[in-house]
């Protein structure tokens, strides 16, 4: 069995005292799309902040294509070719589409796709016909895929998606799960954050479900739906 490009074991995170994961253990294989499922609360947004360095690690490792990143800052970890996106989606409001674009551009990396904006607009096309509009000016949904369009921008190997489906309507829900159909195709791996349990078996290959900073469970997609206990458990609310 190939080694996983992202591999979290044993991960504990703390916010002051407050202990908030408990050796959190996941991995993401290549072209693979994984979703971390849970309430609100469970932690999953910390983990993803914790893979990501943006919160420290008490304890545990996280791997990365092969090197260990645990201890790195958050842009060392991007220049590695992980992305992020935020739940908070964190665009630059006061710049154009083309704009905002261009602010997220890397060098291509070997053996990864080339993303530049023109292919990017055709993955959203959406996007390609606002792209001298201020992202201040666009809705929630349009919003949230430039989001992930500006990450894309930065030539991934991997990209961590934090609550991709939370509060858009249902037919921007329909294009984002195509989004990320197209992505994996492509050979990109994700790692997404989810509480709607349609979309996540739309797109995912697999599933953690988590409750209380704890993973309670771990499967294919398939046999997520077929446990009606798990789901009753930590899923539904």
């Amino acid at each position: 069995m190939t080694a996983p490009l992202l591999a979290v074991d044993g991960l504990n995170a703390h916010y002051g005292r407050a202990h908030i994961l408990f050796d959190v253990t996941l991995a993401v294989g290549r072209g693979e799309v994984v979703a971390l499922m849970g309430r609100n609360g469970a932690g999953k947004s910390t983990t993803l902040k914790t893979v990501m360095g943006l919160v420290r690690a008490s304890a545990g490792t996280v791997a990365f294509d092969g090197a260990a990143v645990t201890s790195e800052a958050p842009f060392r970890i991007c220049q590695r070719g992980l992305g992020y996106v935020p739940e908070e989606r964190r665009i630059f409001t006061d710049l154009t589409v083309d704009e905002n674009l261009e602010v997220g551009r890397q060098k291509p990396r070997p053996g990864t796709p080339e993303w530049t904006r023109e292919r990017l607009y055709e993955i959203f096309p959406n996007l390609a016909n606002m792209r001298g509009r201020r992202a201040s000016q666009m809705s929630g949904g349009e919003q949230q895929m430039l989001t992930i369009a500006r990450t894309l921008m930065g030539n991934p190997v991997a990209v961590l998606l934090d609550e991709p489906s939370e509060g858009l309507a249902p037919v921007i829900v329909e294009q984002m799960a195509r989004t990320i159909s197209k992505l994996k195709a492509e050979g990109l791996s994700l790692l997404l954050c989810e509480q709607n349990l349609h979309f996540a078996n739309a797109v995912s290959d697999r599933a953690y479900v988590m409750e209380a900073g704890h993973i309670r469970y771990e499967g294919t997609m398939a046999d997520l739906y077929a446990a009606d206990e798990v789901r009753q458990a930590y899923l539904t609310v």
